[in-house]
C-alpha cells in the first residue's frame, strides 16, 4: 500500500499544522538537505514546452529515496477558471523501487517555494530588513509574506500587481494577518523603501518587471517568476552590478533570469553558500539576487517533511496502487479470470 496525500488531507495537514509552521518546517529540510547536496543525482527538469505553458517532470534521488514532481505552468488557465500552477509528487523507496508516498503538490509547491525564498534570503537579505517589495500578487504572494515574516521578521508589505482584482484578492487575504500592506500606484513605487524586493509575475515573455533604476544598493532581489526558456523579469543591467545566486546552473542557465547573459557569467550556488563554502552577503551596499526557477531538491525536501510529519495522524489514505500477485513471478494470475473471456470458439 502507498500513502496518498489527496487535495482535503493537505488542506487539513496545513490548516491544522498552521501555514507560518508549515512553511517553516519545510525551510529547515530544505535546508539540511541542500548542506548535504553532493549525496542527490541531480539533472534539469525535463520539460515539454508549448505556445500556452509547460508540462515539466522534476526528478531527484540519494542512496535511499527517489522522488519525483509532476508540475504543469499554464499562464492562460486563469482566464479558463483554471489554475496556472498544478502538480503532484512521488517519493520512492531505491532499495525496491515502490512508492512510498503519493501527494498533491499545488498547495505543497506553494510552501516549498515560499519556504526555499527565505531560507536564501536569510543568507542574501540585509540584517534587519523589515520591508519587502511584491511586484506581482498572485497564487505564490500570500505565502512568500508568510514565509519571510516567520523567518526574517518581515511585516510591512509594500506591492503591486498590473492587475488590480490580484491586490484586492491579496489585500483581503494578509491584511487580517496583521501585516501593514501599502498598496502602490506602480512597480517603481513599490520599491521604494523596500530592502527586499520579490518578483513573482506569470506571463510566459521576456518582460522586464524590475528596470536597473529601481534597485539600489544593499538590496536583496527574491526572482521567482522568471522560470522557464523565453521568460525573464529582470533588467539584465541588475544581473550585471548583482550578486547572483542560484540552485542548480545547468537548469538556471536555460529557464532563470541569467538566461539573457552570457554562459559563463559568475554565478554561486545556493547549497555552497549554506555550507559555508562560499559567501552570501558581505556588505550592506551589496546587491544580491536569488535567480530562482525552482529545483527538484526542494519537492523532495517538502515531501520528505510531509513524510514524516503524517507518522501517527489521518492525514493520508492508504492505496493499492502495486500490483502484487502472491507469486511475484506469476503477474498473469491477478487476471487470469478474464482469459476465457471473450476467446475465440
Amino acid at each position: 500500500m502507498v500513502r496518498f496525500v489527496d487535495v482535503p488531507n493537505m488542506q487539513r495537514w496545513v490548516i491544522d499544522t498552521g501555514i507560518e509552521t508549515a512553511i517553516a518546517g519545510i525551510a529547515g529540510t530544505i535546508e539540511e538537505d541542500f548542506r548535504r547536496w553532493p549525496a542527490f543525482d541531480k539533472t534539469a527538469r525535463v520539460a515539454s514546452h508549448s505556445d500556452v505553458g509547460v508540462i515539466e517532470l522534476m526528478p531527484i534521488s540519494d542512496d535511499r529515496t527517489y522522488g519525483f514532481k509532476y508540475v504543469n505552468g499554464h499562464p492562460t488557465n486563469p482566464a479558463r477558471g483554471l489554475q496556472t500552477v498544478t502538480a503532484f509528487g512521488v517519493l520512492a523507496d531505491v532499495d525496491s523501487g515502490y512508492p512510498t508516498l503519493w501527494a498533491e503538490m499545488t498547495i505543497l509547491t506553494a510552501l516549498r517555494t515560499a519556504a526555499t525564498s527565505a531560507v536564501a534570503a536569510r543568507v542574501l537579505a540585509p540584517a534587519g530588513a523589515t520591508t519587502m517589495a511584491m511586484i506581482g500578487t498572485g497564487s505564490q504572494s500570500e505565502f512568500q509574506a508568510l514565509a519571510f515574516r516567520r523567518l526574517l521578521g518581515i511585516e510591512r508589505l509594500r506591492i503591486w500587481d498590473t492587475d488590480p482584482h490580484a491586490m484586492d484578492v491579496f489585500e483581503r487575504n494578509i491584511r487580517p494577518l496583521g501585516f501593514d500592506v501599502v498598496r502602490a500606484g506602480s512597480a517603481a513605487d513599490a520599491v521604494r523603501g523596500a530592502e527586499i524586493i520579490t518578483t513573482c509575475t506569470a506571463d510566459k515573455t521576456y518582460a522586464t518587471i524590475l528596470t536597473d533604476d529601481m534597485v539600489v544598493p544593499g538590496v536583496h532581489v527574491n526572482a521567482i517568476g522568471g522560470d522557464c526558456p523565453g521568460k525573464t523579469e529582470l533588467d539584465a543591467a541588475i544581473l550585471r552590478r548583482a550578486d547572483v545566486f542560484v540552485e542548480f546552473p545547468p537548469q538556471t542557465r536555460i529557464e532563470g533570469e541569467i538566461q539573457q547573459l552570457a554562459a559563463d557569467h559568475p554565478v554561486t550556488e545556493l547549497w555552497r553558500v549554506l555550507r559555508g563554502e562560499a559567501a552570501g552577503r558581505t556588505s550592506p551596499d551589496q546587491i544580491t539576487v536569488f535567480d530562482s526557477v525552482g529545483f527538484a531538491l526542494e519537492d523532495f525536501s517538502a515531501l520528505r517533511h510531509l513524510a514524516g510529519a503524517l507518522d501517527g495522524t489521518d492525514y493520508y489514505a492508504d492505496v493499492d496502487l502495486i500490483a502484487d500477485p502472491a507469486d511475484p513471478k506469476d503477474l498473469f494470475a491477478l487476471v487470469a479470470a478474464g482469459a476465457a473471456v471473450g476467446a475465440p470458439v
